[in-house]
């Protein structure tokens, strides 16, 4: 039981309001583990899977209406909607928690509320923060202690006086007396759905969404949104960033963390296998990074999370086989497709359906007649982070690893080159700032070829104003000297030659990349100055055993002027959404570029 007072008051607080069954104190252990997951199968909300393909599993499926994120329900609710910005959806806090009150009200009679305290980081780190969610979801309860440190140990931790980040959460459906869920996916309709965050109170809200992202405060709510608040103000940073570590055949070592907006190949890249021989990688995280500047000035870097929520789709043993093996037991399936013996299947997974299969809403699927996928194209997978076979052994090192390199990186058919590296920090910054992913013509709301802007991958996660953002990241550059920062890259492993082919093979090949920012770092390697940044010279990076003619090389590696002065362009609207909160030095360094591209 806690020993914290103010954690005691704000239990009792919540109990009142939302008026549980009975209230449970979560300890993190396996007895409690199986307890609910045997409770959930009884009940018909989850299915165990098959024990000799996939031991110790559970596969889950959601509400159709309970899939995903939702961005248009999702709130940063800071005192004043300037300080939120542009980018965010804001609502007055105090009205918002008058709205809210009102649905908690009662909203979890029939129901355990759970009370998880959790780490995000390993327990103690100095770089690590404690939370507490209460929820009335056992679904979860699982899913928060495959995510996050969890349980009794925490509570240690956190003592009689320390600080935790409260994290309220429901999915919003009381139940009456002697009534059950009826073995169906409980949430509130999408207009009671509430995900709101308190910067300044550091304070987290949910409300009628049981889907990861939603209710899983400790992942995107608390890790990034709530985080970037409190980095801000203390001096560190909260990114949506994997974290690698990357051997060469020397046996030197180099920690690599790197932003990408979705569709990228973020966890791919986290857990890739080079095709170069002697060389290794290891994956430290592949979501989220928090970064704090060490005695010796340089960036060290954690994990915060114990796990991996992933996309199910599209992973194979082809894309990523780390993560497949990874996946294998212990795991946490939602809206997959199941086999007749209970085994799980998805599009892209490498394999035929095996037969009839019972698809993500409950309803037979077959291959030959469907019209739409077995599995969710959202269907996930949480899974430990110390299953995966290319975990580093310092991955979850409690003072971090020190970070050498930060890439950015987008999905670009023209314009950015394969890799280039930022002049400076400030330039680097320039670069984070306007990295985007062109529009396809599957997307409704842009015109195809439109340059979706997602600077950082930060923005449906910054809990604050860009522009200030922005700011903070300049500033963090003056806590240390230039050679103690790390060097800023932005790589695009999505080039296309004029009649729309790949240029790049990527996947296990992208290592040949991260060989030359790692001689870069080095001093081992030269590269030719452009308008843009430092790009490798001709025959730079390292194409033996590779079927790619110097063609193709070039235009990888070419930077087009008049490609980039239309940039320019887009990058000045871009700029303009963010008004005079926008630091003047990235005006600058736009300005800069258009003038060395009218030199060039």
């Amino acid at each position: 039981m806690a020993s914290n007072q103010k954690l005691l008051n704000w239990v009792k607080e919540c109990s009142e309001l939302c008026q549980p069954l009975t209230v449970e104190w979560v300890d993190g252990s396996k007895e409690e583990s199986d307890r609910l997951t045997k409770l959930m199968v009884k009940e018909g909300l989850a299915t165990a899977l098959n024990p000799q393909k996939l031991p110790n599993c559970i596969h889950f499926r959601s509400d159709p209406s309970d899939v995903a994120r939702v961005e248009n329900r999702t709130y940063i609710a800071s005192r004043s909607k300037d300080e939120a910005g542009p980018t965010n959806n804001w609502i007055d806090p105090d009205e918002l928690k008058g709205v809210m009150k009102g649905l908690y009200k009662g909203c979890m009679k029939g129901r355990t509320m759970y009370v998880i305290p959790f780490s995000m980081g390993p327990i103690g780190s100095p770089i690590s923060k404690i939370g507490v969610e209460i929820t009335d979801s056992p679904y979860v309860v699982l899913n928060m202690g495959i995510m996050t440190r969890m349980g009794t140990k925490v509570l240690e931790a956190l003592g009689e006086n320390g600080e935790f980040i409260p994290c309220l959460h429901s999915i919003g459906k009381p139940l009456a007396e002697g009534e059950s869920d009826g073995g169906k996916w409980p949430c509130a309709p999408i207009e009671q759905k509430y995900i709101s965050h308190f910067p300044e109170d550091r304070t987290i809200w949910s409300y009628g969404s049981g889907y990861g992202g939603n209710a899983l405060l400790g992942k995107k709510c608390l890790a990034l949104r709530i985080a970037s608040a409190i980095a801000r103000d203390e001096g560190w940073l909260a990114e949506h960033m994997l974290i690698l570590c990357i051997t060469s055949p020397e046996g030197k070592k180099k920690y690599v963390a790197a932003a990408f907006p979705s569709a990228c190949g973020k966890t791919n890249l986290a857990m890739l296998i080079p095709t170069i021989p002697g060389w290794k990688v290891e994956t430290i995280g592949d979501d989220i990074a928090w970064m704090k500047f060490g005695k010796d000035g340089r960036l060290y870097a954690i994990n915060p999370e114990a796990g991996f929520f992933g996309v199910a789709p599209g992973t194979s043993m082809d894309s990523n086989p780390n993560a497949m093996k990874a996946i294998s037991k212990n795991t946490i399936y939602t809206n997959v497709a199941l086999t007749a013996d209970n085994d799980v299947w998805w599009e892209g997974i490498g394999c035929d359906a095996p037969g009839k299969l019972t698809d993500w809403t409950g309803k037979e699927w077959d291959m030959a007649t469907a019209t739409k996928p077995a599995a969710h194209p959202n269907a996930r997978f949480t899974a430990p982070a110390h299953q995966c076979p290319a975990i580093a052994r310092e991955w979850d090192n409690p003072e971090g690893v020190p970070i050498s390199a930060i890439l950015f990186g987008g999905r670009r058919p023209s314009t950015v080159p394969l890799i280039h590296e930022a002049y400076n920090w400030e330039h680097g910054v320039f670069m984070g700032s306007i990295v985007g992913s062109e529009v396809t013509a599957a997307a409704l709301d842009l015109k195809a070829g439109t340059i979706r802007r997602d600077p950082f991958a930060m923005l449906p996660f910054c809990g604050y104003h860009m522009g200030d953002y922005f700011q903070h990241w300049i500033n963090m550059g003056k806590k240390s000297s230039e050679d103690k920062l790390p060097k800023i890259f932005f790589v695009n492993w999505f080039r296309k030659s004029s009649d729309g082919k790949w240029l790049w093979p990527g996947y296990g090949d992208n290592s040949r990349v991260l060989k030359w920012i790692f001689q870069r770092l080095e001093g081992q390697v030269k590269a030719k100055e452009t308008a843009i940044g430092f790009v490798p010279d001709a025959n730079g990076i390292d194409t033996q055993g590779l079927n790619i003619s110097g063609s193709n090389m070039q235009e990888l590696l070419n930077v087009n002027k008049e490609e980039w002065l239309k940039e320019v362009e887009s990058i000045k609207e871009h700029y303009n959404k963010f008004g005079n909160r926008l630091p003047a030095k990235l005006w600058e360094e736009l300005g800069a570029l258009e003038s060395r591209l009218k030199k060039a």
